[in-house]
């Protein structure tokens, strides 16, 4: 049986295409953090299943970059100086007593100890993995990208960075740490839908 650590960005990618095509009709895809690499790699394979995308506080990368080249280039981030790899080397954690404050920072305590008890280590494989996309696919999915201002994990300034680096169809700025969804969720749908709706 395979380790969870050793889950792909293939591994990803497959998955949210499983679901995406079960849908039935296009939909607007939104990639949080790492997760904008699945969704960059799920426009790459089957445009024609989404209507959009939408990268919150995300990775938004050209093709060939990974994640670890880019985050550790945010320099004002506290992230990539509390992540540890476990003894197997194919995972990572947060330090624990960082992970409240860098992911979950303007939300309520009761939310921020919920959210922090639920994270678990995070395969190596993905993040170290070059995105790959190309104009006439992934680039020609309407994107957009929501600037979480108060973003401890990726800075605004890295998000900045990514968005003039690749280019996006519409930006929106929330004043939300890095999980507006736990922290101002109604706030969030009302702009995700007002995304969609565009």
């Amino acid at each position: 049986m395979r380790r969870w650590s050793s889950l792909t960005l293939a591994d990803y990618t497959d998955t949210v295409i499983a679901a995406v095509e079960s849908a039935g009709e296009p939909v607007t895809l939104v990639g949080h953090s790492l997760g904008g690499l699945t969704v960059s790699q799920v426009a790459e394979r089957v445009p024609d299943k989404l209507s959009s995308l939408v990268y919150l506080a995300a990775m938004l990368l050209k093709d060939g970059q990974s994640t670890v080249e880019v985050a550790t280039s945010d320099t004002d981030s506290e992230l990539m100086t509390n992540i540890s790899l476990d003894e197997s080397g194919e995972a990572s954690t947060v330090a624990a007593g960082a992970a409240p404050r860098l992911f979950f920072g303007d939300c309520t305590k009761e939310v921020s100890d919920a959210a922090t008890a639920r994270l678990v280590p995070e395969p190596i494989v993905p993040s170290s993995t070059p995105v790959q996309v190309t104009p006439g696919r992934w680039g020609a999915v309407p994107r957009s990208y929501i600037v979480c201002e108060q973003d401890l994990a990726i800075t605004p300034a890295a998000q900045r960075a990514m968005i003039a680096a690749v280019g996006v169809d519409r930006t929106v700025e929330m004043q939300s740490g890095h999980s507006p969804f736990l922290s101002q969720p109604a706030q969030l749908a009302d702009i995700l839908v007002a995304l969609a709706s565009s």
